[in-house]
């Protein structure tokens, strides 16, 4: 029973550190991947159209007086505006969500809509934050730096754990209730 129960632990240990290395594996080549892309077409898709346009056409929803508007990885506006740089598109956040789907024990067909649905999740937490700190840099310049430094990036990753605790939690086989 005593050797039985080691076995187990054994075998839940190796299927551990196999997960923790897969993960650490994927992030650093999507991480290292991204930087050598970097002043790409790709990277510019990304955070010119992908990012800025998004985050414009909201702030001018949101508040048209302001009449922000998307020059490159720019936002413009009377009172300041922001440049989002590579780091600041939330394709960080993004790869570590894939890296911790597909190192989960999950069938395919749920990491890849996972990464789908948190692809979204990733690009809705980023535009928020994107706003917030258009936002607190046109009116209070210190809280900028405190949400750019600590506040923003923190909450980006609480969100995108809180959604991969979300969704393991949702493919976890449930016990039978006994009535």
């Amino acid at each position: 029973m005593v050797a039985a129960a080691n076995q187990e632990t054994t075998r839940e240990r190796a299927g551990l550190v196999r997960r923790t290395t897969l993960f650490v594996v994927i992030f650093a080549l999507l991480q290292l991947s991204w930087q050598q892309l970097q002043g790409s077409s790709l990277e510019r898709l990304v955070i010119d159209e992908g990012t800025v346009r998004p985050a414009v056409a909201l702030v001018n929803f949101l508040t048209p007086s302001v009449e922000a508007r998307a020059v490159g990885a720019t936002m413009r506006a009377v009172g300041g505006g922001l440049n989002i740089l590579n780091g600041c598109e939330g394709v960080e956040a993004l790869f570590l969500l894939v890296a911790a789907l597909a190192a989960a024990s999950l069938p395919w067909s749920r990491t890849l809509s996972g990464i789908a649905v948190g692809t979204l999740v990733v690009f809705v937490v980023n535009q928020a934050r994107i706003l917030a700190l258009f936002y607190a840099y046109r009116g209070d310049r210190s809280l900028f730096d405190t949400l750019h430094g600590i506040v923003t990036p923190v909450a980006v990753i609480l969100c995108v754990l809180g959604f991969f605790y979300g969704w393991m939690y949702a493919a976890a086989p449930r016990k039978a209730s006994a009535t």
